[in-house]
C-alpha cells in the first residue's frame, strides 16, 4: 500500500487550479464552523429568548441539549454523509452539507421566541442544532478528502493544512462579528434582537460559498473510480464490517484523533472558559485576548502541515500530545498569575479548605438543576465555593461533624440543616455566605480580575503557546486520516474517527472538566482529562499508528 512519491501524479497537470480547490473547500468550511460556533458565543441570548417560559429544570435541560446536540450527532453525520460521499461523490455531498448548515443557521435568526410560539421554540431550536451537527459531520471529511485527492503526494500535508485552519478561522470570524455588532448596536439592542444578525448574515455566506463550490469539478480520484466502475457499493460494510479496515479506524481514533481533539478544545475553548469562569476576567477582554492568540497562531497550521510533508505526520502529532501532557498544569498555573494576580496571591497566602465528612457531601455538579445543595452542612459550604469558582482542599472529618470553611486563619462554620429548617435555614445560609464573602475579601480574594493588573502580553503568550500545540496536533491530521484509508471507502472511514474524537472526546471536554473541578474543589483538576487522553494517544500512536506521508492515495 505504501509507495514512494518520486513524481507528481499526471492528473494534477490537467485538472482545475489547485488554488481554487483549496480556496473553495476551505472558505466553505470556514463558513460552516462560523455557523456552528455562533451557538456557543450567543448561548446567553439564545437561552433568554427560547427557554425563558418553561420551568427552570426543563429550561436548563433544553439549553444543554441545544448546545450539546451538535457535538453528539456529528459521528452520525459522518456515517450518513460519508457513505453518500463514497457512493455518489465528494463534491455533491459537501454541497448538500453546506446547504443544510447554512439554512439551519439562517432559520435560527428567524425563529420566533418562546413568548411568541411557546414550547415549540426551544424544540425547533434543538432540531436545527441537530441538523447543524449532522451537516458538520459530513462536511469536514468531504472537504479534507476532496483537497487531498487533488494534492500532489509530496504536498498533501501542506494542501490539507488549509482545511485545518478553518475551524479556528470560523471561531475567529464569529468572535469578530459578534464583538463588532455588539459594539455598534449597544448591549441593550443586541440583547433584544441584534443577536439574530450574525445568524441572518449566514445566508450571504451560504450563497457565496455555494456559488464558489459550484465551480468545482469532482475529485479526480473519485472520477477515475467512477469511470472504471470501482466505487464501493457498500462503504459502511467495507469500512466498519471488516476487521482489516475497522482496526485502522480504531487506531486512528485512539492513536491520533482523541489526543488531537482534547489538545484542540483545551487550547481554544477550555482556556477561554477558564479565563472567564475561574479567573473572572470579563468576557469582552477574554474574547479579545483569545482572538489575538488565534490570529498569531493560525499560520502555524500551514507550517506544521508543510513540515509533515518533510518529516512525517506521526512525530508532529504525537510530540504535540506529549508537550501538552507535560505543560498543561504549569501553563494554567502561570495563566492564573498573569490574568488575576490578586487571586493567585490570595490562594498562596490564605488557602481555602473545607473540613467535613466526605460521605455527607454531594457531588457538586447538577446538570438538571434539582439539587439545592442545602441538605448537609458540607453541601452548603461547598456549594458556595463551587459557584464562586474558588480553589479549595478537602480535609476529612469524623461523621456528624458540622462542616467548616478555613480561609487562611479564619474559620467559618456552616449551618447545620438538622437544626434549622424552612425560612430559618434560608436565613442561616444567607448569613453564612455573607460571612464567607467578607472573609474572602479580607484575605484578598478578588470578586473579579482587575483589568489594570492583567499582564496582557503574558496572557497572550500563554494562550499563543496553547494554540501552537493545537496547530501541531491538528495541522497534519487531515492528511494522516486521508492516507490511512483506501480511496473507495475513504470519506466514510476517515470521517467517523475524526468526529467521534472531536465531537465526543473534544466537544464534551469543557463540561467534563468542569464536573471534575466541581467534584474536587481543585480548579486545575479538570486538566487531568486532556492530559490522560493525550497520554493514551501518545502510547497507542507510538505502538500502532503507521507513518503515512509517503503513501500514494490515488489507488
Amino acid at each position: 500500500m505504501a509507495t514512494a512519491y518520486d513524481s507528481i501524479p499526471k492528473h494534477h497537470k490537467a485538472t482545475q487550479s489547485e488554488k481554487l480547490v483549496i480556496a473553495a473547500s476551505s472558505l466553505g468550511t470556514v463558513f460552516e464552523w462560523y455557523d456552528f460556533y455562533l451557538y456557543g458565543l450567543l448561548a446567553l441570548y439564545i437561552s433568554s429568548h427560547f427557554f425563558s417560559g418553561v420551568n427552570e429544570t426543563t429550561g436548563f435541560i433544553l439549553a444543554l441539549a441545544a448546545f450539546a446536540a451538535g457535538f453528539a450527532v456529528r459521528p452520525f453525520g459522518a456515517i450518513f454523509f460519508g457513505r453518500i460521499g463514497d457512493l455518489v461523490g465528494r463534491k455533491n455531498t459537501f454541497l448538500v452539507t453546506m446547504g443544510i448548515m447554512g439554512l439551519s443557521t439562517f432559520a435560527v435568526g428567524l425563529l420566533p421566541s418562546y413568548g411568541t410560539i411557546g414550547v415549540a421554540a426551544p424544540f425547533i431550536l434543538v432540531a436545527l442544532r441537530l441538523l447543524q451537527g449532522l451537516a458538520l459531520g459530513g462536511e469536514y471529511g468531504g472537504a479534507a478528502t476532496y483537497v487531498a485527492e487533488h494534492a500532489p503526494n509530496h504536498k498533501r500535508g501542506l494542501y490539507t493544512s488549509w482545511i485545518q485552519t478553518t475551524a479556528t478561522l470560523g471561531l475567529f470570524a464569529a468572535l469578530l462579528v459578534v464583538i463588532g455588532i455588539r459594539t455598534v448596536m449597544g448591549e441593550e439592542a443586541f440583547a433584544d434582537w441584534g443577536w439574530r444578525i450574525p445568524f441572518l448574515v449566514s445566508i450571504i455566506l451560504l450563497a457565496v460559498s455555494m456559488w464558489i463550490r459550484m465551480q468545482l469539478s469532482e475529485s479526480p480520484v473519485f472520477q477515475k473510480m467512477k469511470d472504471e466502475g470501482t466505487t464501493s457499493k457498500a462503504p459502511l460494510t467495507e469500512a466498519f464490517g471488516k476487521w482489516g479496515n475497522l482496526k485502522w479506524v480504531l487506531i486512528a481514533l485512539m492513536g491520533a484523533v482523541a489526543g488531537q481533539a482534547v489538545v484542540w478544545y483545551t487550547g481554544q475553548f477550555y482556556a477561554l472558559f477558564f479565563l472567564e469562569k475561574t479567573l473572572k476576567v470579563d468576557g469582552a477582554t477574554a474574547n479579545i485576548l483569545i482572538a489575538i492568540a488565534l490570529a498569531l497562531g493560525t499560520p502555524f497550521f500551514i507550517f506544521f502541515g508543510w513540515l509533515s510533508d518533510k518529516i512525517g505526520r506521526k512525530p508532529i502529532i504525537l510530540t504535540g500530545c506529549l508537550i501538552a501532557a507535560l505543560t498543561y498544569f504549569p501553563l494554567f498555573g502561570a495563566l492564573t498569575k498573569a490574568a488575576n494576580p490578586a487571586l493567585a496571591a490570595a490562594q498562596a497566602a490564605a488557602p481555602i479548605s473545607v473540613i467535613a465528612n466526605q460521605d455527607e457531601c454531594s457531588f457538586q455538579f447538577d446538570p438538571i438543576g434539582k439539587n439545592k445543595f442545602d441538605s448537609s452542612s458540607c453541601d452548603i459550604a461547598k456549594a458556595y465555593l463551587a459557584k464562586a469558582g474558588l480553589n479549595y482542599k478537602n480535609v476529612e472529618a469524623p461523621a456528624g461533624t458540622v462542616a467548616e470553611i478555613h480561609i487562611g486563619g479564619t474559620t467559618i462554620a456552616a449551618p447545620n440543616p438538622a437544626e434549622v429548617t424552612g425560612a430559618d435555614r434560608t436565613a442561616a445560609i444567607t448569613a453564612f455566605q455573607d460571612q464567607v464573602k467578607s472573609a474572602l475579601g479580607d484575605a484578598g480574594y478578588p470578586a473579579a480580575a482587575d483589568p489594570d493588573r492583567i499582564d496582557k502580553p503574558m496572557v497572550v503568550a500563554i494562550l499563543f503557546f496553547l494554540v501552537l500545540l493545537v496547530t501541531a496536533v491538528y495541522g497534519p491530521i487531515a492528511a494522516l486520516l486521508v492516507e490511512l484509508f483506501p480511496s473507495r471507502i475513504r470519506y466514510t472511514s476517515m470521517s467517523l474517527p475524526y468526529h467521534i474524537g472531536n465531537g465526543w472526546f473534544g466537544g464534551f471536554l469543557p463540561t467534563t472538566a468542569f464536573a471534575m473541578v466541581a467534584a474536587t474543589g481543585d480548579i486545575y483538576y479538570g486538566l487531568w482529562y486532556p492530559v490522560v487522553v493525550a497520554v493514551i494517544t501518545l502510547v497507542v500512536g507510538i505502538l500502532f499508528l503507521p507513518e503515512t506521508f509517503r503513501r500514494n492515495i490515488d489507488e
